[in-house]
């Protein structure tokens, strides 16, 4: 990677005695061997980057206005400069540009702009990046003539260096950073720390990255660490790192959170550190909005070091950065009456049309092709005739300025929401003590139950007796707790001989009632009981989680009506709903069995019920 740099003043560029308020520039160029899309994710993360410049955190003060939009104000401290500066919203297009500006009232300087645009190249492409400032007073004039601008670029071209090297495989961080340094005395008890995770089966042989993360990791990968999204950077399995992370807190490595999520700019507005401390809605003031709580949609399980291993500073590095929201392509603010058109290459996918201001919104499925202009009204935003291929169109026909944002409805790939964490087994068995307050409950959007029982268990204790029936029932509730698991469920409650459990993607549930009946004859063998048989019925839907005998459980109709399903079972056979049968997770693995559909009347609901049987 080389350097280049030019600069470009207004006014006269002698000395400080001479210069004037005016708008100074300069301009650097570095050179990359990979192509913009792999260079992006690590200059477009603005926080990390300003974290690996060592700038400082800063306070972000939101004030609404009476049309609704919000005034971010920003305050920090740099050396011996309090400074505060008006924060303007980030423009960006992914794997394109961005441009980020404050405007100053306290500090040297009045305004800072800084733009980073990639440009394609055969060999790979080249990153412009354009630094532009003006002084605030006499401090700031002294400042902008002697070595503002030289620093700035010795500062950012390492930076870009260190990006360069991370991009083309040669370095394991994006920018060199010097982590706190730990005493030996703080280094064994981590050690100790990964040996209880380990021992507990739920470490995964990962204990000691997760805790090399936390010890060396930048602050900006720590503020909320989200399993999900580490198990995909490990190329782990997902469920072995979400009960990693558990284990993890459960020793005091790390400390779990629950954010309450915007709806709208998924940022989390409201955190607290247990389920019974979590409010029943909360207020996004960088949308102005009031909102609601849902375990499927806006509650998410997220992690931090704990402050004993690791203690971090508060703040921000970057409220707006292009990679706090990578689901985000495109962020691009409009004056009134003002079309754009901007080279973008978006994948097909399911997108969201909105506005950073509150107002309406509009989803859409867009499968290739020419992007279909974005169109801001003042009551709504709508879709035109599709851009060039390789453009995307906004225009803004409202009476005032507004943020576009044309975002990718891919963020809950990342997310470990309520309703899954508490679905699996590892949470209720570590965390038993997360219940909701007592009269408290959380509507869940879709979550698939499974209700299992013994068939004839009655005749079952009478041939065997009590003492050796009971130890058997106990054993094959061991035997359906292992393949619940296995499948990235919980069991919620036992009931006699029958099993309740809770699993957050339908496809998981089915899987697990394959498993239990195509492995019971196998359990049977290994018991001496030839003559167990299972009843067992799938049924999703909406559903209440509440707090009831002191652990989470769940209820409703969609409850009540999968106990019903199980009641129809045979025994050895899969009965299922048909809202589970459709599910388009499910449909694919339902393919290579015989299934058979009928109606039926179901205790306490009024009209028949279709309902698929299937014997594995």
């Amino acid at each position: 990677m080389s350097t280049a740099g030019t600069q470009d003043t207004q006014g006269t560029p002698a000395t400080p005695a001479t210069l004037d308020l005016s708008l100074q520039s300069r301009t650097f160029v570095w050179e990359f061997v990979v192509p913009p899309e792999a260079i992006w994710p690590i200059l477009a993360d603005t926080a990390r980057f300003n974290e690996a410049a060592r700038l400082p955190k800063h306070e972000i003060i939101e004030t609404p206005r009476d049309d609704g939009s919000v005034l971010y104000e920003g305050r920090a401290r740099m050396g011996p400069f309090a400074l505060r500066w008006q924060e303007k919203p980030v423009n960006w297009v992914a794997n394109r540009w961005f441009e980020h500006c404050r405007t100053f009232n306290r500090g040297p300087l009045r305004s800072l702009c800084a733009k980073l645009t990639l440009i394609r190249t055969p060999e790979g492409c080249l990153g412009e990046y354009v630094l532009q400032a003006s002084p605030g007073n006499l401090l700031g004039r002294v400042l902008l003539a002697t070595r503002f601008f030289e620093s700035a670029g010795k500062t950012f071209g390492a930076l870009a260096a260190d990006a360069a090297r991370f991009a083309a495989g040669e370095s394991a961080m994006a920018f060199a950073y010097a982590a706190p340094e730990i005493t030996p005395k703080a280094r064994q008890r981590v050690a100790a720390m990964c040996a209880q995770i380990e021992a507990s089966g739920n470490g995964h042989g990962l204990a000691e990255r997760l805790a090399d993360l936390v010890l060396t990791a930048q602050e900006v990968d720590l503020t909320r660490i989200r399993p999900r999204r580490l198990a995909r950077a490990w190329e782990a399995a997902e469920r072995d790192v979400i009960e990693l992370c558990l284990q993890a807190a459960r020793v005091g490595l790390l400390d779990l959170r629950w954010d309450l999520l915007c709806p709208r700019c998924r940022v989390a507005k409201e955190t607290v550190t247990a389920l019974d401390r979590l409010p029943k809605g909360a207020h996004c003031g960088s949308c102005n909005i009031d909102y609601d709580r849902d375990f499927s949609r806006n509650v998410e399980l997220s992690f931090e070091p704990s402050p004993s291993v690791r203690p971090l500073a508060t703040g921000d590095y970057c409220l707006f950065g292009p990679m706090s929201t990578p689901h985000i392509w495109a962020h691009l603010t409009l004056a009134p009456g003002e079309t754009r058109t901007v080279e973008a290459e978006l994948p097909p996918s399911a997108y969201r049309l909105r506005t950073l201001e509150p107002g309406p919104e509009i989803d859409i499925d867009w499968q290739g092709g020419g992007f279909p202009e974005v169109i801001l009204e003042a009551d709504a935003v709508i879709t035109g005739p599709p851009a060039e291929p390789g453009h995307l169109t906004i225009s803004n026909r409202s009476g005032r300025e507004l943020t576009a944002i044309v975002e990718e409805l891919r963020w809950v790939r990342d997310a470990l929401t309520a309703d899954r964490v508490t679905s699996l087994q590892a949470f209720r068995d570590l965390f038993s003590d997360q219940v909701l307050r007592p009269g408290d409950e959380v509507s869940v959007r879709r979550v698939a139950f499974m209700f299992t029982d013994l068939l004839s268990s009655t005749a079952l204790y009478s041939r065997i007796g009590d003492a050796t029936a009971y130890h058997l029932v106990r054993e094959h509730f061991a035997y359906l707790a292992g393949a619940v698991r296995a499948h990235n469920g919980a069991i919620v409650k036992t009931i006699g001989d029958a099993i309740m459990a809770v699993f957050g993607d339908p496809a998981d549930a089915f899987r697990a009632a394959l498993a239990i009946q195509e492995g019971v004859g196998a359990f049977n063998a290994e018991t001496g009981e030839d003559n167990l048989v299972i009843k067992l019925g799938l049924h999703q839907g909406p559903s209440i989680a509440v707090n009831l005998n002191e652990r989470l459980d769940y209820f409703g109709s969609t409850v009540n009506m999968a106990a019903r399903v199980q009641a129809q079972s045979h025994g050895g056979d899969i009965v299922l709903s048909r809202e589970i049968a459709d599910d388009p997770a499910v449909k694919p693995l339902l393919k290579p069995h015989k299934v058979d559909s009928e109606s039926v009347n179901l205790k306490g609901f009024d009209k028949p019920v279709t309902l698929l049987r299937l014997a594995p």
